[in-house]
This record gives C-alpha cells, structure tokens and sequence, in this order.
C-alpha cells in the first residue's frame, strides 16, 4: 500500500492518533505558556537581551542532555519516557504563577530551562518513536502532518495566548499551559509502542553509558549522508534563532495599535502558517526523494531570502510583513520535514533515539548561539529591527549556500531503511 491522505492515517491507525493528539495538545499550551514569558520579561525588565538570555537558557537547557537523552530513548520505552516529561511538567508550568517582580525573572527563565529540558526529551523520544507506530512508506504523510499540526498548535495558542494574557493575565495562561500537560499524558496511556532494544543496550546504564553514546555519534560520522542531514536544521537556525526567536518578538511588541501580547501573537501565528504549510507543500510537490538532499540548502536559501525581504518592506504594510513571514517559515518548515523523514529512515530503530538526539543537540547550540548574539547586539549595540532581520536573513542565506556546496556523493537509497 502506498503513501495515504492525512485523514485516512488518523482514521486507520490509532497509535499514531493517540500520539499526535498528546502531541498537539502540549505543544498548544507551550505557546500559552511562551507569550507569557515574553510578556512578563518586557513588563518586568523592558529588557531585549534577557529576551535572548530566555530563548538561550530553554535552547541550551533542550541540548546539554541530549546525547544522554537519547541513550535513554533507545534503551527505554519511548512512550513512557515522553507519559513521564509530561506528568512532571503539569506541575511546573504552574510556577510561573509565583512570578511578580523583576527579582524573579531569573528563576523564572532558569524554571523555564527545566522545562524545555523535559519537552527536549519528549521530542526526541517521538522523533524516533513515529517510526514504530507508522509504516515506511506512510512517513511522509505521518511526519507532514506532525509539523502542520506543530504549527497549528503554535498559530493558535500564539494567537489564543496573545488574547488570554491581554484579557485575564499570564497566571491564565500558565494554568491553560498546565491543563493541557495533563491531557496529553492522559492521551498517552493507550498508545503501544514496539521498539527494538539492542544487546547493547541491556547492559549496565552508567557504566556502558558513554560506549553506547560513542556508538551513535560514530553511526553519523561513518555515514557521510547522514553527517550532512544531521545539520539540517541547525543550518537554519544559526541565524533562524534570531530571526524568530528574537526579532519577532520585538517586531510584536513593536507593533501599533494591538498591544503587546496581542502583538507577539500576531507575528507567531504568521510563523505557524508558514511552518505548517511548507511540510503539506512538500508532501505533494517534491514527490522525488533523491532529490531532497540537495533540496534542503535551497530551502534555507529561499527562508532566507524572504526575511531579507522583510527588512527591506517593515515600514510598508503589516500585512505584508506577515505574509513574507510565513513564506519564510514554509521553507524552514520543508526543510524541518524532509530532514526528519530522511533521518528516520535511514537509521535503524536500535540506534534513532541516539541519531535524533545528535540532530536536536546540533540545532539547539546553533539557535542559542544566534539568539544570544541577537539579543546582545540589541542591547549593547543599538542594532535596529530592520537591520539585524538584514543581517540575519543574509547570514542565513550565506549558511544555505554552503550547506548546499557540502555534497559528501553517498551513494546510498535515499528511502533505504
């Protein structure tokens, strides 16, 4: 049978139903919970480089275990390790309640870091684990359909975020954040998982503990294809991290006449568009997969290219702004897809939690690095809006161009298993 429609895998499989609702749920109230922190730290502080420092501690926080975090995904059960991220973070969403003065924005940034510890772990245990609750050849529907929803979560809890915090407060939207943590691990319960653990993975945790993790940074570097795509994503996130991590939120708290949360929300449901349409895109125009390794430099290329775009029409039309946006995050979005859907099935499933988690660590420590330098030029250096989106777009571009020139020639099968 060969790749089916969007609907018809919900319908049929009841699995990856299951994971994809969890999924969803805890990534609406995620956003919920982030146009709270932005909000707090501007109302707080003012502050744009703590407006990076936030984005670098949750950045850094997502990697500094993700070598050991995927370790655990191939040893463990993928879906307990994600039932129990989500349990723990039901109650610590709910801290962020006890925030009321500028002397706890940094235990709050530190909190959120805890967070985003426990969401790194999630995503890479589900990163390797769609494989087991869906067949090969529905891949690409099943991960199109992840990212589209990913940014349907972020389009609407952005936007529903933006309203909450204007209309009842942060408290609101960290006790929606915390609601939605517990759905999730409720949708969880039902969802079978069967993975394969090799032998080595059956020996004591601690002491083969670094052997094991050597074992997936060497399944990388021996395949030169593999070593490619593994930095897929980072190569939009060495300047996509300022971009949307930084500058969107200044663009909306920038913005006239809708307030700030209101403004954030905006300018995040524009990047959720665009980050939904490009994997649907993808999906059903670039049906020829030995074509998208060369494809994935490209899209950075183009993602790039309509920031700069940006910089150049921000004083025309808002409208405007938000539909060159969106078409900038379509591109990171296909790019996002493609990469997981080629990572997923070139590597066997002993070793994906381990692979994954090299591909989070690398995009993770590419996004703090342009997020703190972001934030630090904007503080320290006046850099202005229209300038640093420039900036950042033009080194995006640059970054696509030489991820496009770094062709290794494997000769392996693209949809090899």
């Amino acid at each position: 049978m060969g790749d089916i429609g969007y609907w018809q895998l919900l319908r049929s499989n009841r699995n990856f139903r299951s994971l994809w609702l969890a999924s969803v749920i805890s990534m609406l109230g995620e956003w919920f919970n982030t146009i709270a922190l932005f909000f707090l730290i501007l109302e707080y502080t003012g502050s744009e480089f703590l407006l990076g420092f936030l984005f670098t501690v949750r950045m850094i926080s997502f990697a500094i275990f993700q070598p050991f975090i995927g370790l655990l995904a191939d040893r463990y059960n993928r879906k307990t390790m994600m039932m129990v991220t989500n349990f723990a973070q039901i109650f610590l969403a709910l801290g962020f309640i006890l925030v009321d003065s500028a002397s706890d924005v940094l235990w709050m940034i530190a909190l959120s870091g805890v967070m985003m510890l426990l969401h790194g772990t999630y995503v890479t245990a589900e990163r390797a684990a769609i494989p087991n609750v869906v067949s090969s050849e529905n891949l690409t529907t099943a991960n199109a359909l992840d990212a589209a929803s990913w940014s349907t979560a972020l389009c609407i809890g952005a936007l529903l975020g933006g309203i909450v915090v204007s209309n009842w407060g942060t408290d609101a939207a960290f006790i929606i954040d915390s609601m939605t943590f517990a759905i999730s691990t409720i949708l969880l319960i039902p969802v079978k998982i069967q993975q394969n653990v090799s032998e080595d993975m059956k020996t004591p945790l601690f002491k083969t503990a670094f052997s094991n993790i050597k074992r997936g940074w060497l399944r990388v570097y021996k395949e030169s294809r593999l070593l490619r795509i593994v930095f897929a994503k980072s190569s939009w996130n060495i300047a996509g991290g300022a971009l949307a991590g930084v500058f969107l939120v200044l663009l909306g708290a920038e913005t006239d006449g809708y307030g700030v949360a209101m403004g954030f929300g905006i300018f995040f449901f524009a990047r959720g568009v665009g980050t939904g349409l490009g994997p649907i895109i993808a999906r059903n125009v670039l049906k020829d997969e030995s074509k998208w390794p060369g494809l994935i430099g490209k899209l950075v290329i183009v993602s790039g290219t309509f920031y700069i775009l940006v910089s150049l029409t921000l004083e025309m039309n808002l409208l405007l702004t938000v539909i060159l946006i969106l078409l900038a995050h379509a591109a990171s979005g296909a790019n996002w897809v493609l990469s997981t859907i080629m990572t997923q099935r070139w590597v066997e499933d002993e070793m994906r939690g381990r692979v994954f988690s090299i591909d989070m660590l690398f995009m993770s420590i590419a996004f703090s690095i342009s997020t703190s330098i972001a934030g630090y030029l904007v503080e320290n250096h006046s850099l202005g809006i229209s300038d640093g989106i420039l900036f950042f777009g033009s080194l995006m571009v640059l970054s696509g161009i030489m991820f496009t020139l770094w062709n290794p020639g494997n000769s392996k099968s693209v949809t090899q298993a």
